[in-house]
Parts: C-alpha cells; sequence; structure tokens
C-alpha cells in the first residue's frame, strides 16, 4: 500500500485534466513533498501518467493511458 493510494484512486474516478499541490495535499491527507516524484511511477497501474508538475503554478497534470 502506497502512501498516495487516496490520489491515485481519485485519479482513477474522476478523471481530473491537472489539480492543484492544495487540492492534492486535501485528497492525500498531507503536504506534497519531493517522494511524490519517485511514488508517481505507480499511477500506471491505475490508467494514468503525470504529465507535468509545475513549480510555478503548483499544479499536477494527468494523462489518461490508451
Amino acid at each position: 500500500m502506497s502512501k498516495y493510494d487516496r490520489l491515485w484512486e481519485y485519479v482513477r474516478e474522476h478523471a481530473p485534466a491537472e489539480l492543484s499541490f492544495a487540492e492534492v495535499e486535501a485528497i492525500c491527507g498531507f503536504p506534497v513533498d519531493h517522494a511524490f516524484l519517485t511514488y508517481k511511477k505507480e499511477l500506471p497501474d491505475y490508467g494514468y501518467e503525470v504529465g507535468k508538475i509545475s513549480m510555478k503554478n503548483k499544479t499536477v497534470k494527468f494523462v489518461r493511458l490508451k
């Protein structure tokens, strides 16, 4: 079980194109940190991948895999 499972389930169920860091933190229940870069490799198991992380805009884009 991953600490980001709640986020991955949310992405699979709601198919957001983009979430802010604040939204990610609200879903997960903890602040986003650099570990996210490692854990994002789990997302393809849920049918998505992280498209882009914008540190400037504090957003994460998600792309559905075909």
